[in-house]
């Protein structure tokens, strides 16, 4: 899974990045290296242009899909909190996000990522690793995302986005057993096209050769557990000792 990640691009970085045409719709976020469940993120995705096709915009929503079904804003809290990741294996089948993953899909971006090492692997257990990019061309992350908008009582409305995770692979399988989806810029164009709703080939697209290829962990202190501490202390390496090793 992926509970916690880091941001500190700036939009116009993001947007060049990115090559989103339609710039930022919704508030500015500031720099964040401990984003949380439920706390506004940036998404970005296609929207219809006055011209009638499609332009890609960087936009804000928050973190973990709200049921569609939700009846109020207690109901809504609680569904968003349990549903920050989608997994691959299961997203177009579940009823929270099987309508999101056909027609809204999304690319979350991230500077990196953190993970707790589980029991199973060779590290202690919860010792917390952030995992970013060693690509200097593509230097953000691209979490496959979808998102979705729900209305309260009130008639306000309320987006929302969740990523998608699969099983970890290689070296990132030593710490946890799942890994967000990362996309390829290639795939960018067809994975944000809303008009592309094909469920099997949608899925085929999650799936590729190395998916854990240009990717980086070190291990980070545990402040990084409180998501009351945000800064770039928190992606400081620091030193196991024996036996563990880095990669």
């Amino acid at each position: 899974m992926c509970g916690r990640y880091a941001l500190s691009r700036l939009p116009d970085e993001i947007i060049e990045e990115f090559e989103i045409t339609a710039g930022l719709t919704g508030a500015i976020l500031p720099a964040d290296w401990n984003i949380a469940p439920t706390k506004d993120i940036y998404i970005i995705r296609d929207r219809r242009s006055a011209s009638g096709g499609f332009e890609r915009e960087l936009a804000t929503v928050s973190w973990g899909l709200i049921a569609p079904w939700s009846k109020d804003s207690a109901a809504a809290l609680k569904s968003q909190s349990q549903a920050i990741n989608a997994r691959t294996e299961t997203v177009s089948e579940k009823p929270t996000f099987r309508s999101a993953f056909q027609s809204r899909r999304c690319l979350i971006p991230a500077s990196g990522y953190y993970e707790w090492a589980t029991e199973l692997g060779i590290y202690p257990p919860k010792q917390p690793f952030y995992i970013s990019s060693t690509n200097p061309d593509q230097p953000t992350l691209a979490f496959a995302g979808i998102w979705d908008q729900w209305v309260d009582q009130n008639g306000e409305s309320h987006q929302s986005a969740a990523l998608i995770t699969r099983p970890a692979v290689d070296f990132l399988a030593a710490i946890h057993h799942r890994m967000p989806t990362f996309l390829p810029k290639q795939r960018w164009e067809q994975w944000l096209n809303p008009a592309f709703k094909a469920v099997d080939q949608i899925k085929a697209m999650l799936e590729f050769d190395d998916p854990a290829s240009g990717l980086q962990a070190i291990p980070v202190s545990a402040k990084v557990n409180s998501a009351r501490n945000s800064g770039p202390e928190l992606i400081a390496q620091i030193e196991l000792g024996e036996p563990e090793t880095l990669f």
